[in-house]
């Protein structure tokens, strides 16, 4: 999505993520008088654990104050609903649906995955797409940009699409979607890296180099919302986001890299850390023959790993924020080769840490 680079009134960049940031205060504050009347609690046995159930899903007030902002934008920018943005919306309702009924019910790993890719295919069916990607060895290939448009079925109701750009939106938001999820492992952790994520991608959207406003306000709008829910995500977590929230905020992040023009460097280096940690965790899982979508081991995360090394969840959440700002403010600099480069520097560190946590 190209939004129109017309100047937005400073006023309204500020204002409308302090409302974001307002509207999530309040919602969490009443969900926990509100949600307990209604059974929306939390199953600490299901894990062992002695304590008083909390708050569960609260990720779902996220979504749902996210399409009410949504719209809000919209009408302030006066724009055009295309079928961008009705394909955004109904992708967003679709998973948060499926989340909130995972959250309550459970359903398969193939449920949650048949989602996913139907709500990736509606979103990029309906216009959002990459048509192509920087090449970072350029210098070594001779090829300036990875051309995604190619095998296109031509389809006017679908503005013709293209197998690989299909594959390419499927496994990318299936990337940032199950990378955020699987991370969730300690409160507030995934509400810290998504900040830091909307926030990069915010500041990089004013830029001139992506130079899209609008961009940005969704994005410090989506910041609000995740810092007013971070208040009581926070360890000693007051509410448990579930996959509600956790899924969307990887389907977001991934989303709004597409929509600045494909900076997919930028957001692995922003989400190297929960990328690198899904990617280690598959190929263990590989390894030893246990599907891919299945949970195993409780000890398979870096942040499960650390907790039994001793770090403290606080300590544990300090290390990835400062992973995230660090390489993701670095991103706001740095040209594709040195993203590159900074991209293989911290796949060093994230080995470095998996080995330390290992068990011995």
């Amino acid at each position: 999505m190209r939004y129109d680079t017309r100047v937005i009134d400073v006023n309204q960049l500020i204002a409308l993520p302090l409302v974001a940031l307002a509207l999530s205060v309040l919602l969490h504050s009443l969900a926990l008088k509100v949600f307990p009347t209604m059974n929306l609690l939390d199953f600490p046995e299901r894990y062992g654990l002695r304590r008083k159930r909390k708050p569960y899903p609260t990720g779902i007030l996220t979504v749902c104050a996210f399409l009410v902002l949504f719209l809000c934008i919209q009408k302030l920018l006066a724009e055009p609903w295309s079928m961008q943005h009705k394909g955004l919306m109904v992708g967003i309702a679709l998973l948060g649906l499926a989340c909130f009924t995972d959250d309550r019910v459970s359903l398969s790993s193939r449920s949650r995955l048949f989602v996913q890719v139907v709500c990736a295919l509606i979103i990029f069916g309906t216009g959002t797409r990459i048509f192509s990607l920087t090449n970072p060895l350029e210098t070594l290939t001779g090829i300036e940009r990875i051309q995604l448009d190619t095998f296109v079925l031509r389809s006017p109701l679908l503005s013709d699409p293209s197998l690989i750009g299909a594959a390419f939106t499927v496994l990318w938001l299936g990337l940032t979607i199950n990378a955020l999820n699987w991370f969730d492992g300690i409160p507030g952790q995934v509400s810290v890296l998504a900040l830091i994520g909307f926030l990069t991608i915010g500041f990089l959207s004013l830029s001139q180099r992506v130079n899209q406003p609008e961009l940005a306000m969704i994005s410090f709008v989506l910041a609000g919302l995740a810092a007013g829910g971070l208040l009581f995500d926070f360890p000693p977590s007051k509410v448990i986001m579930g996959d509600s929230g956790a899924m969307f905020y990887g389907l977001m992040l991934g989303v709004l890299t597409m929509y600045a023009g494909g900076k997919v460097a930028t957001a692995f280096l922003v989400l190297g850390v929960p990328l690198i940690d899904f990617g280690i965790v598959i190929a263990r899982r590989l390894a030893k023959g246990t599907p891919i979508m299945r949970g195993g081991a409780e000890n398979e995360h870096l942040h499960h790993r650390l907790l039994k090394k001793g770090w403290k969840e606080r300590h544990i959440i300090a290390l990835t924020a400062m992973l995230g700002t660090t390489f993701g403010l670095s991103a706001l600099f740095l040209t594709t080769v040195q993203k590159f480069l900074a991209a293989v520097v911290l796949l060093g560190i994230m080995l470095l840490l998996s080995r330390y946590s290992r068990d011995t």
